[in-house]
């Protein structure tokens, strides 16, 4: 009998402050942005997205931008389809990230 995969997996955004901006590595991943329109930080987690958010804050296994720069957790962009798989996480962490870059936000997503 097959195991499935187990859906652990959740994909989070962090609005980050626009300083994020004045980092020239950031600005320059971001050249469509509209000045009008906020900054994120996506990711891919096993933990829930609070926790992994305070872990960013707390410089644990840290992008530098959610570290340095977040400022909240946006659950209305990732809790409709959350929890994932691994597999399913990571194209859904691209999809979001995609789709903001799309309405003119600049996000960071590795």
């Amino acid at each position: 009998m097959t195991k499935l995969p187990s859906k652990r997996f959740f994909v989070y955004a962090i609005r980050l402050d626009v300083k994020v901006l004045d980092v020239k590595k950031f600005r320059d991943a971001n050249p469509l942005h509209l000045l009008s329109a906020d900054c994120f930080y996506v990711g891919m987690t096993g933990r829930t997205p609070e926790v992994r958010f305070k872990q960013h804050k707390d410089g644990y296994k840290a992008c530098r931008f959610a570290r340095d720069f977040g400022l909240e957790l946006m659950p209305k962009r990732f809790t409709h389809c959350n929890p994932n798989t691994f597999e399913e996480a990571g194209r859904f962490e691209r999809k979001v990230a995609a789709r903001l870059r799309r309405k003119g936000f600049a996000v960071w997503q590795k």
